[in-house]
């Protein structure tokens, strides 16, 4: 934004340099890159933020200046004559996107002559490097550099039927905009269409057959707001930035729109003659409420660590515009409409800062960093980095969003719905994953199209549970697992990690329902076990179904993966002994190959072992499975390996005998299990 000193001092009456009004917005949060010094008059280029449209008008300028020097911002004053038909006998506005066109002005200015400009306008927009056109488009210029909203004149008689149609492209439309583009046009694009066909891309650029010429006698002004999203998209697809593009994408005042229309009506009289019809067309569907936030004083000086006066306070928040009432420690503020970047109580602490001063904020010389330690959360997550990385594991980080078909595949049959985005630009990935282990799946595969096999990978991150409508989501942190590869190398993982976290827990792993049952628990695998801890799950492992490694396209591999929620290992952990005795006596261990029936889990093997096993069994292990030679059809051998211990004495092997003779007395009589001999 080039601002023109002497036009600046047009809306406040301030004597400061140059230097000192571009030092000034500095401090507010609007850094000058440079000054121009023509003669007596200089040019400042001020860098004005995305959020503050506001200041895209030497009005909004002027306003940030009167909240620090405490000066008055002079508004010019409008007044034009009115003769002739009312602008709603004349002209006829139809919306037909409120959402993308919330507001609509017309006004008809009958018996306009353009032609040169005269000089003290031509002057100001040829110092900020604005072309002179004509004395009607450059009126329009002027007004929007002045107000910061952008006006559009078309030449009336061109408007076919003296009706405005804001509306949708339809697909196929053309229009040649009046700097001679071609722009072929979409479904998704805002138009200003007359009784026939487009005659402007809304809020970007005028078409060439409707555009102001000597030949122009009256005008048809436009002015209005166009959503921000809309434009900004429109504009990019047909490479058409503009003046006006730049100030509606980043917000213009809705509620100025009428007063910025009479200025602009009012400057084109001045300059090119006529008189505006009686009154205006004005739409203004779904007139939005005034915005309102509240200001806690004790807040403001936690945030800046410094005391501010309240009256100073008032006296900062009344210069913005936002009517301040105090009520004990607490300040009302009604947002005024130019300011579309204030909603809540940080953006009222950021504008008495700035507006106060940064610089007085004190500094001290000497910093002290003070170094807190890890809590319980943090501690667990170095845990088990440290444990799966020695397991061969490397960590990924991942984004949140998941395409549709691996969510279908990686949620639960209770839980179908997703919370989704919105955002144009994200039409495949636009799910919040409930589960970590799709995104894990995907970089596996990517490593094996990289040749980097095997591959082992972990990650701790959040997982959004849709929950009530109107309520935010569940968010549960979850760890999840993912490797190609034996299933037992995963479960041995994780059987070493609970144990590391939690060394006095007991936990089981329990089949779930089968994957290609209507009631499958874990969707994703064709054969999965829960991890429980006492009577909560907390977490699932298992082997991904064909399904799943089809939709990943893998080939001829075996994916496994598990995930478990943090928050139950936290409290795993915090209910866990920190610190065990070594064991005194040294422990038996026996192996046992038994044959059974090929249907029969693990699960059920070790529950019959439990159910039997002394005291001194210490660990039980699985250790393989056998089919083949010496193994009837229909059964399999399956080893396991008993390890038993005694705390107060060393075991005899007498011992040991009986206690096995006990456990695979129970594994008989029970699984119908044999000891294998051969």
């Amino acid at each position: 934004m080039k601002v023109l000193l002497s036009w600046l001092r047009d809306y406040i009456e301030i004597d400061h340099s140059a230097q000192e009004i571009a030092e000034t917005l500095s401090n507010l949060g609007l850094p000058y890159e440079g000054i121009e010094y023509l003669g007596d008059d200089a040019v400042i280029d001020v860098e004005v933020t995305s959020n503050r449209g506001d200041c895209l008008g030497l009005i909004g300028i002027a306003r940030e200046l009167a909240a620090v020097t405490g000066k008055e911002v002079r508004m010019p004053k409008v007044e034009f004559g009115e003769s002739g038909k009312p602008a709603g006998e004349v002209v006829s506005v139809v919306i037909q996107e409120p959402a993308l066109c919330p507001r609509y002005t017309a006004r008809v200015i009958e018996g306009v002559k353009a032609g040169p400009t005269p000089e003290w306008m031509r002057k100001r927009l040829e110092a900020i490097g604005m072309r002179s056109v004509n004395n009607v488009v450059d009126a329009t210029n002027y007004a929007m550099l002045e107000t910061g909203q952008p006006p559009h004149a078309f030449d009336y008689k061109r408007i076919l039927g003296g009706k405005i149609i804001v509306r949708k492209a339809a697909a196929g439309e053309q229009i040649i905009s009046i700097d001679g583009s071609k722009c072929e046009l979409t479904s998704d694009m805002l138009v200003i269409a007359d009784a026939k066909s487009p005659v402007a891309v809304a809020g970007i650029m005028g078409g060439l057959d409707t555009e102001v010429s000597e030949a122009t006698t009256t005008i048809l002004l436009e002015d209005a707001f166009f959503a921000p999203i809309s434009v900004r998209a429109t504009a990019r697809k047909l490479a058409l930035p503009s003046e006006a593009s730049f100030r509606f994408e980043r917000n213009v005042d809705i509620e100025n729109i009428d007063w910025a229309s009479r200025r602009t009506t009012q400057l084109i009289i001045e300059v090119a003659g006529g008189k505006a019809a009686k009154g205006v067309v004005d739409v203004y569907p779904g007139k939005p409420k005034p915005r309102q936030a509240t200001l806690r004083l004790g807040r403001l000086k936690r945030v800046l660590g410094i005391e501010t006066p309240a009256d100073e306070v008032m006296t900062i928040l009344a210069r913005l515009g936002f009517g301040p009432k105090r009520s004990g420690e607490q300040i009302s503020c009604c947002v005024p409409s130019w300011r579309s970047d204030v909603y809540r109580e940080a953006d009222l602490i950021e504008e008495v800062a700035r507006v106060y001063g940064y610089a007085r904020v004190p500094a001290e010389n000497k910093i002290t960093i003070e170094v807190a330690p890890l809590d319980t959360r943090q501690k667990i997550i170095e845990t088990i980095g440290t444990y799966l990385t020695g397991c061969g594991f490397y960590e990924t980080v991942t984004i949140s969003f998941i395409d549709a078909g691996a969510a279908e595949l990686f949620t639960a049959t209770d839980n179908k719905k997703h919370l989704s985005v919105k955002d144009v630009t994200r039409t495949g990935n636009n799910l919040l994953r409930q589960s970590v282990l799709p995104s894990l799946f995907g970089v596996i595969k990517n490593n094996h199209n990289a040749g980097n096999i095997p591959c082992r990978l972990f990650e701790t991150a959040d997982t959004y549970i849709p929950s009530q409508a109107g309520k935010l989501p569940n968010e549960k942190t979850r760890l999840a697992l993912a490797c190609d590869g034996d299933f037992r190398d995963i479960r041995g993982v994780v059987e070493g990690l609970l144990g590391s976290i939690a060394p006095d827990t007991t936990f089981k792993f329990e089949p779930t329902v089968r994957q290609d049952s209507p009631q499958a628990e874990i969707g994703w695998a064709q054969s999965g076990l829960r991890i429980v801890a006492g009577d909560s799950t907390i977490g699932v492992i298992g082997m991904a179904s064909q399904q799943v490694l089809d939709r990943f396209d893998f080939k001829n591999t075996t994916i496994c993966g598990a995930e478990l929620d943090l928050n139950e290992l936290i409290k795993l952990r915090a209910a866990s002994t920190k610190v065990k005795a070594l064991a005194q006596f040294p422990a038996i261990r026996r192996d046992l190959s038994l044959v059974v029936n090929e249907e029969i889990p693990w699960a059920d093997i070790e529950s019959a072992v439990q159910r039997k096993a002394p005291g001194e069994l210490e660990e039980l292990q699985f250790v393989d499975i056998f089919r083949g030679k010496g193994v009837p059809e229909g059964r399999k051998s399956v080893t396991l390996s008993l390890s038993f211990r005694d705390a107060d004495g060393t075991l005899t092997h007498e011992e040991v005998d009986s206690f096995e003779k006990t456990i695979l007395a129970e594994l008989t009589t029970s699984l119908g299990a044999a000891l294998r001999t051969a």
